[in-house]
């Protein structure tokens, strides 16, 4: 039994180095175990838990950012490559979301998806010119927003940026954002 243990938490080691925004439930149920038994995995082995590094990854991509402040970029920034690529993290937590339905709203989603649209560019001055976008299915309280960001063209005026947003494999959220910069 301490082999299994041993052998599961290399396994787990390895797994968070290359996916590292796995939940615990999803850790959990990758490895056919309880939750419990994935927190005290990582508490023997010194892995923070999945807020602790996604704002650690995160932090490391804010100082790359030149069209933004750390407080204008909606969700974590959890990748970024100018002018190529961004990856952002939001939680919807009850702030997101309308009391009643808990329902996240519309705007929350494209603030997301606008902001690492900005945020992707190389440039001091970036603003969102034209958006093209799509609200594909509903988002509720406690779900995971992904945002990728991928530059679509880029000439020395403006930017196309497409943007998807998922839930797991389900797309929630799709634009194409033009945006305008000054160097």
């Amino acid at each position: 039994m301490a082999r299994n243990k041993q052998v599961r938490q290399q396994e787990l080691t390895a797994l968070i180095e290359t996916e590292p925004f796995l939940t615990d439930e999803e850790l959990a149920e990758r490895f056919a175990v309880s939750v419990q038994t994935i927190r005290l995995d990582r508490l023997s082995l010194g892995i923070p838990e999945l807020r602790e590094r996604i704002k650690a990854v995160a932090n490391n991509n804010y100082g790359k950012v030149r069209s933004l402040e750390l407080t204008e970029v909606i969700g974590e920034l959890i990748e970024l490559d100018l002018n190529h690529l961004a990856i952002s993290i939001l939680e919807i937590g009850p702030e997101h979301v309308f009391t009643r339905t808990k329902i996240a709203r519309g705007h929350h989603l494209f603030a997301q998806a606008n902001s690492l649209a900005v945020s992707v560019i190389d440039a001091e001055v970036v603003l969102t010119g034209t958006a093209d976008v799509r609200f594909t299915r509903q988002v509720k309280l406690g779900e995971r927003l992904i945002s990728k960001a991928v530059v679509a063209d880029n000439r020395e005026d403006r930017a196309c940026v497409d943007v998807a947003t998922k839930v797991g494999d389900d797309i929630v959220f799709e634009g194409q954002f033009v945006v305008f910069k000054n160097k």
